[in-house]
């Protein structure tokens, strides 16, 4: 098959790594059709901030090391309490707003460092009239991180204050700051591990305490802050300031500050549950070699506890200075936030704080057995408060108490958590206890992962994917009712879009920029992957179809193109996409169901034919653009065709992964994700689907079985082909006995998950509820910003199954109680949104047909009025 051409433009309206959004493309060869310059697309919900007279700055020097922290702070006297004060800051890149000795804010959210998102700042309630102090603890990671690319130091802060008779003052920041270089933390400390560039180790001694009082006193090491050569409506990127390690700086061209497009994370302190264990380390090395190196053999654990039971809730340790005591507290649940304690102890002792996502009590006497996860500590005289900088993501914290003699006491452990603001809490009810208790695991695992970015998990990575970590969208449209953290995942994984068309599909994240330099050298089979740039345009196309928001998608939609426009130039002459051999980017699809890469092109291809034949031709039709919707649709249908002739047995009626290679394998090999895809998007030749969902159904040996992460595919085929049972039994014997579900209230990454390793306790595979809501009540949007949905309930043999979908139209409440034979099902739509009840087609039901609705498929149709409550009694649904 000649190579057709999907479009062509010499440059990407909405921006590659390397041109910004809203760039009009150059001309192409031709004006019209195929050939047509990619359009510009202006970003109406972008807000864009200029904070003059406000300037960036920094410790005054000429360069700054990775884990550098510097305190900024002002003096304010204000006449009376202010009426209003209001504003914006940010840093780069992470920073601590104090106001008068009280946490403001922390911030802010990861971002592509050329469109920093600054955060709005209320501190009405934290100014008094009299004298006032701003602060700011700012971190300059320096070194890549799973929530921080790359970029460049700098803080900048705008603040206007209005007075109950109406007089207004700025406050920004300026040369009037005085910045202090804070060597508690030591500049240019290492990294923790590869997605973490922080390995926080504070010393208390060094701390100036009370610096953000009224009544502090400056010494001559708070020196005047230095203004930065940056424009007040750029991000610090673009600065003239020496980026020692790099030596780059961005284009103030193409360079922006937007306001923050999400709300702050709401923040609230959780105690610990109780002290698990205790025990006594006898050092064999020094701890500080340990820590730093993990040497073998370092340390003899002793088991009599370590420590005794105080007064009112605190521990009692006896140091003797050659020990160190392993202090071990368990959680309720997997949290995500910020762990604390407080400790009164001799100067000089000695704190490592380690987390772990799980641990089974008696097994590691340390807690350092999860990708270096530990924060060090050094105490001054008497009592100390310590808090973490940066967040962590556990069930469990360790404190590794040493460094000094006699007595310590211990208290008030526990972790600020921070949670999303949701507009609504996912309301769900099912009759069996095992049952609501993995749809309780699955929201608790959508608060930790679902924050600022949509993250994959955050006792590892902390980044967001599309392809399995974004099917978080459908659960926080469906349940949680939540546009505006989707909206801005799109915005921020698209800008991650490569010069060459595809996405680093980590973004925005230090992750795949590593990768790009590893796949030149041949260090690595982690490239960007392709498959998630696929997955990507299905998470636009949901989000479409869900909000009805099209403007969301001004920003991704060119970007959209260009990928599509990538995946046309590397099609191989037999009309399929490659898997191998590719370069830069790879193709994953998944981990565990393919026995050899070249397996995976079945799947890939079908996959990627399903997208250009469903979801982006119906965004080009929405942004008015028919002809390259059909284009996208001729491009997916040679896909496919080329699938079939490659990969569909006519003997089998299954796609075989392996079938060009099976006389040389021997024996044939399928994936539940081909036959998932087929199903769901009618692939399969001549509608001949019974052996395949039998496949799916039985699962065989010779099928490959994703991960959980990808496992919706499979039942989500299983619900389009009548087999709720099969999903029902999944989630019974399959998912309610995971690991995570009995002991952390959460859903792991892989099938089986270990204490006190590597394994992610608290991942993405949130489908108990998604796949609830979308397969068993059977509710899905019809048409963009659910206008119209479908309602096609399959409960198997629940006898109760209660939820409420909160559309963008209003809550669709479901209510369906009894077995088949005798069921009552009650469904009120909103006063925005009609229904299409489908059911078997014996029901008996007094109400409207829906006209020219076919029962071919056994199935029957029933109109359901928007702002009503129906009920209807079911025998053979």
């Amino acid at each position: 098959m000649k190579r057709r051409e999907f479009i062509k433009s010499s440059a990407l309206a909405g921006g590659s790594l390397l041109s910004p959004p809203g760039l009009t493309a150059h001309a192409s060869e031709s004006a019209s059709g195929l050939q047509a310059p990619i359009p510009s697309m202006p970003l109406t919900k972008t807000v864009a901030l200029n904070l003059r007279p406000a300037h960036w700055i920094w410790y005054p020097s000429e360069r700054t090391l990775q884990n550098t922290v510097v305190l900024f702070r002002r003096q304010l006297d204000l006449p009376e309490k202010p009426l209003r004060a209001k504003g914006w800051v940010v840093a780069d890149g992470r920073y601590k707003l104090e106001v008068n000795g009280q946490r403001v804010q922390w911030g802010p959210a990861p971002c592509d460092p050329r469109w920093l998102e600054v955060d709005p700042m209320d501190l009405t309630e934290f100014l008094h009239a009299g004298a006032n102090t701003l602060g700011a603890q700012v971190l300059f990671f320096g070194q890549g991180d799973g929530t921080w690319p790359i970029g460049k130091c700098g803080f900048i802060f705008w603040l206007e204050i209005e007075t109950a008779h109406g007089e207004k003052q700025t406050i920004v920041s300026d040369g009037a700051w005085q910045a202090y270089l804070a060597r508690s933390w030591k500049p240019g400390h290492y990294k923790r591990w590869y997605l973490r560039a922080l390995q926080e180790e504070f010393d208390a001694r060094l701390f100036p305490y009370g610096w953000t009082s009224p009544g502090f006193a400056p010494n001559q090491d708070w020196l005047p802050a230095m203004p930065l050569e940056c424009p007040a409506d750029k991000p610090a990127i673009c600065s003239t300031y020496p980026e020692y390690m790099l030596n780059f700086r961005g284009d103030p061209g193409t360079s922006q500050l937007r306001a923050r497009s999400i709300p702050l994370m709401r923040e609230t302190p959780v105690p610990a549950a109780r002290l698990a264990e205790s025990c006594w380390i006898e050092w064999d090395r020094s701890p500080e070699e340990y820590f730093e190196f993990m040497p073998p053999n370092s340390f003899r654990p002793d088991r009599k506890p370590a420590a005794t039971e105080g007064a009112a809730g605190s521990w009692d340790v006896e140091l003797d200075g050659r020990r160190g005591a392993a202090l071990t507290f368990e959680f309720a649940e997997q949290m995500v936030g910020w762990p604390y304690f407080t400790i009164e102890a001799p100067a000089g002792t000695t704190i490592e704080l380690m987390v772990q996502e799980a641990h089974q009590v008696g097994g590691p006497a340390l807690l350092n057995t999860h990708f270096h996860s530990w924060t060090r500590f050094i105490c001054r005289e008497g009592i100390n408060h310590f808090e973490t900088f940066d967040f962590e993501c556990c069930r469990w914290v360790q404190l590794h108490i040493h460094g000094a003699s006699g007595k310590v006491t211990i208290s008030n452990v526990g972790m600020r958590r921070r949670v999303f603001p949701w507009p609504h809490s996912p309301a769900m009810r099912v009759s069996e206890p095992p049952l609501q208790r993995l749809i309780d695991a699955t929201i608790n695992t959508l608060n930790n992962c679902a924050q600022e970015t949509m993250m994959d998990g955050g006792g590892r990575e902390r980044q967001q994917y599309s392809g399995d970590g974004a099917h978080q969208l459908h659960p926080l449209h469906l349940n949680f009712g939540e546009t505006r953290l989707p909206a801005r995942f799109l915005a921020t994984f698209s800008q991650g879009l490569t010069e060459e068309g595809f996405f680093l599909d980590a973004w925005p994240a230090y992750d795949r920029l590593a990768r790009l330099i590893e796949r030149q050298l041949h260090l690595t089979q982690w490239g960007p992957l392709l498959d998630h740039g696929v997955g990507f345009n299905f998470d636009c196309f949901y989000h479409y179809l869900y909000s009805g928001d099209l403007d969301d998608l001004r920003e991704p939609y060119p970007r959209l193109l260009r990928f599509a426009q990538y995946l046309e130039s590397i099609m191989g002459s037999d009309g399929l996409l490659p898997v191998e051999n590719l370069g830069i980017p790879a193709v994953w699809m998944d981990h565990i169901a393919y026995q050899r890469q070249r397996h995976k092109q079945c799947a890939f291809n079908l996959y990627a034919a399903a997208m250009l034949q469903n979801a982006l031709p119906r965004l080009c039709e929405a942004f008015g653009d028919p002809a390259r919707a059909q284009a996208a649709r001729d491009f997916g249908r040679h896909l496919q065709e080329a699938a079939v002739r490659r990969f569909w047995s006519p003997e089998k009626k299954l796609f075989l992964n392996n079938l060009p290679w099976l006389s040389e394998e021997g024996s044939p090999r399928l994936c539940d994700r081909s036959l998932a895809t087929a199903i769901l998007f009618d692939q399969c030749p001549k509608g001949q689907t019974d052996a395949v969902l039998r496949v799916l159904a039985d699962c065989p040996p010779e099928m490959g079985f994703s991960y959980p992460d990808n496992a919706c595919w499979r039942l989500w085929a299983l619900g389009k082909g009548g087999r709720a049972d099969i999903i029902v039994r999944d989630f019974r014997e399959r998912w309610a006995n995971m690991e995570s579900v009995l002991l952390n209230n959460t859903l792991q990454e892989d099938w089986h998950a270990k204490p006190d390793s590597g394994s992610e306790w608290s991942h993405t595979p949130v489908i108990p509820l998604y796949v609830t809501t979308m397969s068993l009540a059977g509710i899905k949007p019809l048409v963009p910003g659910f206008k119209r949905c479908e309602i096609r309930p399959q409960m198997a043999d629940l006898d109760l199954l209660e939820l409420t979908v909160h559309s963008v139209q209003g809550p669709i409440e479901f209510s369906g109680r009894g077995k088949i034979g005798s069921r009552e099902l009650t469904i009120r739509m909103p006063s925005g949104c009609v229904g299409e009840l489908v059911v078997d087609q014996r029901e008996v039901l007094a109400l409207r047909p829906i006209a020219g609705s076919s029962t071919s498929n056994g199935l029957a149709r029933y109109h359901l009025a928007a702002g009503q409550s129906t009920s209807v009694h079911l025998k053979f649904t």
